[in-house]
């Protein structure tokens, strides 16, 4: 099977209207000779190239009202064939730190590369649509040489099976507010940019829990991706969270030892090491029975901001006096409640330079600890001059008089919401958790559903804990590895709103059951601690399935009967690669000379064209796939791609 991309296709067939110009007596393409060309702004060529209607549309852009022609990235993809005998991507075959293409010395400014940094993962995200894929080359999409394929597998998709859920039970839906939570089952990349058009900047707070690429194949998510193609897979899904974040929004990523330190590369990266917050540590267990090496108790979650100078964090749970928050003023009224406590003091490391005078409202000279003169005793102002002349004319901080005398104070204010609504002074959040166990995740499962019938949950008190300290209440929270579904049951418990994304088919049975359970008032996890009553609802929805219901046809094939019937389903209704030969495949299955069955399953899926493993939503109209929807799904995809939220970008 060829690696040549849709375009590279389509640029043969423009340049053999040149006759022989541009190709050897072999038949390979000469290059340089278009390239060289192109560098000339050869008129005939490029007519040729732009009359070609799917080049035209990947190579061109408007400026101004003005059309463009992308001579340097086209040129670009021409290069890129060099690199497709071993690699669909242009970056050599290992890990490390570079500046520009080279790997690093000395240099501090620097990035991470690694294979298939310049591509898009577009297989799943299950092992067996990992296993099945076919060589190294084929899950990839390379984002210059293969733009046009890449454009289609993430082009928005239909929904179907809308359904709400709240405690009257569930009934089928035909649109969505703003105000509705979504829970979607699909792959979360492609689910992911379906989103965009709606919440792009809209998304306060974003909680991952993604593979951690350990090679553990006992859980459901391919969670054995080589090194390279894991960090290709989180590469994809970052890009899009930043675009999707709110200006104060930020991101929560929690991985283990083993590919940390390159995730926190991978982030400084794509989000800029400006902005990274921190990195929390969770101390899930208090100990371990593996002697044979450190016994590892903890787990991080790597802090993110999209502009940290926006961001707007809340504080740890601490206790603090009401009574203490007593005064008002139409001054600091959006600032809420404060209270006055003293700027100087005293027994700490002494500076000349906070050691200053500051003229009174009476005219009188002020130094730190009621004195009129300089003394070096130890006592300093907290605030330096600057911070303090600002403070004054800001109403920060004031002269409060007291038994005739003057003291400088400054004002500690309750923390407000990004609303201007007061919520409770909290005391700093630190970068270490304790205190919650693991064993509370599966303690909080069984209770549940009387079994543990999801292998890696997390604690509600951790996702409240993340939850409390990056938003407030009716921010949107998105997990698009939602798993059991414990973000979303937090995030309704704590009066957010939630987005929660997941293709395992457990969504149905465990997921969405919790998320039931939750609205009838389930008393689990955090429930006691916030007083929950019950209540709320969410929309759940599918991604319409198109190629993706043919893997999981194939994957359950229990029979060579069972896989050729699957195989004659998609030959006539399905998409199949391009480039396949299928005369010659078809032989090669029937004739069994693959070793066995499992081996055989595989044929199939490799052909099977991964950019259509969903109905795109351009085609709703197209009569073939208006009649496979019913029509109050017709009417909510029209509801959540409606032209009032989704625009040109």
């Amino acid at each position: 099977m060829t690696v040549e991309s849709k375009a590279m296709d389509h640029i043969r067939k423009v340049l053999e209207l040149f006759g022989k110009k541009y190709f050897t007596k072999s038949g390979a393409l000469k290059r340089n000779a278009v390239i060289e060309d192109l560098d000339n702004y050869d008129k005939d060529l490029m007519a040729a190239i732009l009359n070609d209607d799917l080049l035209h549309k990947s190579y061109t852009s408007k400026i101004a009202d003005v059309e463009i022609f992308e001579v340097n990235k086209f040129i670009d993809m021409l290069r890129y064939k060099e690199y497709w005998e071993d690699s669909f991507t242009k970056y050599n075959n290992k890990i490390g730190l570079t500046v520009g293409k080279r790997y690093i010395d000395d240099s501090s400014d620097v990035v991470l590369d690694f294979p298939y940094k310049d591509c898009i993962l577009k297989a799943g995200m299950t092992k067996e649509d990992i296993e099945h894929s076919g060589d190294a080359n084929e899950p990839f999409l390379n984002e210059t040489l293969a733009k046009s394929e890449i454009d289609e597998l993430l082009e928005l998709k239909i929904f179907v099976n809308a359904i709400k859920y709240d405690r009257k039970g569930k009934n089928r839906v035909d649109s969505i507010s703003d105000n509705d939570n979504l829970v979607i089952k699909g792959n979360n990349l492609i689910a992911l940019y379906s989103l965009k058009k709606r919440y792009a900047n809209k998304i306060k707070l974003i909680y991952l829990d993604p593979p951690y690429n350990t090679g553990n194949d006992s859980f459901a998510y391919n969670d054995h991706f080589n090194h390279s193609a894991w960090l290709a897979f989180m590469k994809n899904r970052m890009e899009i969270s930043y675009d999707i974040l709110r200006q104060d929004g930020a991101i929560f990523i929690q991985t283990d030892d083993n590919e940390m330190p390159y995730l926190k590369v991978l982030m400084d990266n794509i989000f800029g090491r400006e902005q990274f917050i921190g990195n929390i540590i969770w101390k899930k267990k208090t100990g371990s029975s593996d002697t044979t090496s450190v016994a590892i108790i903890t787990e991080y979650i790597l802090v993110y901001a999209k502009n940290k100078d926006q961001v707007t964090f809340s504080k740890n749970p601490g206790s603090y006096d009401k009574k203490r928050y007593r005064y008002h003023d139409e001054y600091v009224k959006e600032r809420g409640p404060f209270y006055y406590d003293t700027l100087d003091r005293g027994g700490l490391q002494y500076s000349d330079s906070l050691n200053y005078g500051v003229i009174t409202p009476d005219g009188k000279t002020l130094y730190p600890h009621g004195r009129n003169k300089f003394v070096n005793d130890g006592w300093i102002w907290k605030w330096s001059k600057e911070k303090v002349e600002w403070g004054l004319d800001n109403g920060f901080c004031e002269f409060v008089k007291h038994n005739d005398e003057y003291k400088l104070k400054y004002k500690v204010y309750l923390y407000v919401n990004n609303k201007g609504e007061k919520i409770k002074r909290e005391a700093p959040w630190k970068n270490i958790i304790e205190g919650i166990m693991n064993t509370h995740a599966s303690s909080e499962i069984t209770k549940l559903f009387g079994s543990k019938v999801f292998g890696t949950p997390k604690p509600e008190k951790l996702i409240q804990f993340l939850i409390n300290l990056g938003s407030f209440e009716n921010d949107i929270v998105l997990d698009f590895f939602m798993g059991s579904a414990t973000t979303q049951a937090v995030a309704m418990k704590m009066n957010r709103r939630f987005i929660g994304i997941e293709q395992m088919d457990y969504i149905k049975t465990v997921s969405v059951p919790r998320l039931k359970k939750v609205i009838g008032g389930e008393q689990g996890g955090i429930s006691k601690d916030v007083n929950w009553q019950g209540g709320g609802s969410f929309i759940y929805a599918e991604l319409m399935e198109k190629n993706q219901g043919y893997l999981k046809d194939i994957q359950n094939a229990k029979d060579i009967d069972d896989l050729m019937s699957v195989y004659a389903r998609m030959k006539q209704n399905g998409d199949i690669d391009f480039r396949v030969d299928l005369d010659k495949f078809e032989s090669s299955l029937k004739a069994g000379e693959l070793p066995s069955f499992s081996d055989r399953k595989k044929e199939p899926i490799k052909i099977i064209d991964k950019n259509q493993l969903y109905y795109n939503y351009f085609d709703i109209d197209d009569a073939n796939v208006k009649d496979l929807i019913s029509d109050s799904d017709y009417k909510f995809n029209k509801s959540f791609y409606s032209s009032n939220e989704v625009g040109e970008e």
